[in-house]
């Protein structure tokens, strides 16, 4: 780990060492950690990278404020991973039907710029799906009052519950180091969550003009929300109300892809107590050195003591299912992207807080090497 320190900034804590730290995205750090309102210090993963306003493998906590731009768009990103009771040699030699019956279960891609017929979103909603739904419906329509811009043209909101999008999304079937199959997953929130997080971005932007404070921000992207306000409530209310969206999402594809696992093979691949859901964008109320804090992780994840976590390898590389630490001084956080190194401490194949996946016998639709 290295330490920036800067007489006029917070410090920032990179685990950087040996690996690309390239200007724009230290520049970008810098402005953060110039903000008055940040908390102790800013954390940069091994990972780090460009993102808007904020890079991509940062940790920033603050006192009294949220920066809309520091968690981006793609609100409750994240990996879901469930170990079943099946070996390698329960799956068949060929998997390519396999893949085609996991492409069948989950929507996944893009068409007609997301409109009607759309093959990455549900034509008819299946039972399960709408009931799903429910649950989330009515508070988002009371947040949309106040909000209207908010949700417009997004319509088609629950036809998207359940299906993978397009980006570096993937759906895996993997084998760890004792010949195990595991499910695995990463999405979010899809189309609301990014209209929820534009919309508030945007609204943070006006308030700096509005009040005059836009002059004093080391970049627009980095405008910010007031405790205390209705529009900081609000915010919070749509991050909560995206992430819970992301992470019923992923628990619904799961189910999809184990359905389709067990036709696909004949038998039922009984899931364990191993589970990980995890978002790695995402924003929510903390303790940390005694403060009560905001803090926002974009890619990254909380790795308190026992917090089980993923760390997807680029398409063809190992995973791990990692355990977390709780080391306070580090914020109790890992990276969540392809890299070589490791923050928060790392995992070893002999460690049993680790689990790592030896190979991917199964690939599904969206996925890039990263």
């Amino acid at each position: 780990m290295q330490v920036f320190a800067n007489p006029h900034s917070v410090p920032i804590k990179a685990w950087v060492d040996g690996v690309p730290y390239d200007e724009n995205a230290r520049k970008q750090v810098e402005n953060v950690a110039r903000l008055p309102f940040i908390f102790s210090h800013v954390a940069v993963m091994p990972d780090v990278h460009w993102g808007i306003g904020a890079t991509v493998g940062s940790v920033i906590a603050t006192k009294g404020t949220v920066i809309p731009a520091a968690v981006g768009v793609d609100l409750g990103c994240g990996l879901i991973a469930q170990r079943t009771t099946l070996t390698a040699l329960d799956l068949p030699d060929n998997l390519l039907p396999l893949r085609h019956a996991i492409e069948a279960s989950i929507p996944h891609g893009r068409t007609n710029n997301g409109g009607a017929g759309d093959r990455g979103a549900w034509g008819d909603i299946p039972a399960h799906v709408e009931s799903a739904y429910t649950a989330l419906h009515d508070r988002l329509v009371s947040l949309s009052v106040r909000h209207p811009k908010m949700t417009a043209g997004g319509r088609r909101i629950h036809h998207q519950l359940g299906t993978l999008g397009t980006g570096n999304h993937f759906v895996e079937i993997c084998l760890d180091e004792a010949s195990r199959v595991w499910v695995m997953l990463h999405s979010g929130s899809r189309g609301i969550g990014n209209r929820i997080g534009t919309y508030f971005i945007e609204l943070a932007k006006e308030q700096a003009a509005k009040y005059f404070y836009e002059a004093y921000l080391p970049d627009k992207d980095l405008a910010y929300l007031a405790e205390g306000t209705p529009v900081f409530d609000d915010y919070l209310e749509g991050v909560q109300w995206a992430q819970e969206f992301a992470f019923l999402n992923r628990e619904v594809m799961m189910g999809a892809a184990i359905a389709a696992l067990e036709a696909e093979i004949g038998r039922t691949a009984s899931v364990d107590e191993v589970a990980i859901n995890a978002h790695h964008n995402y924003v929510a109320r903390e303790n940390h050195f005694g403060t009560n804090v905001i803090v926002t992780r974009k890619g990254a994840v909380r790795a308190r003591e026992g917090d089980l976590g993923i760390v997807p390898g680029s398409m063809g590389a190992k995973s791990f299912i990692v355990s977390g630490k709780g080391i306070e001084t580090h914020s109790c956080r890992v990276r969540t992207g392809p890299d070589a190194s490791w923050a928060g401490g790392k995992p070893s194949a002999s460690s049993p807080s680790m689990t790592s996946r030896a190979k991917r016998p199964a690939l599904s639709a969206g996925k890039t090497p990263a």
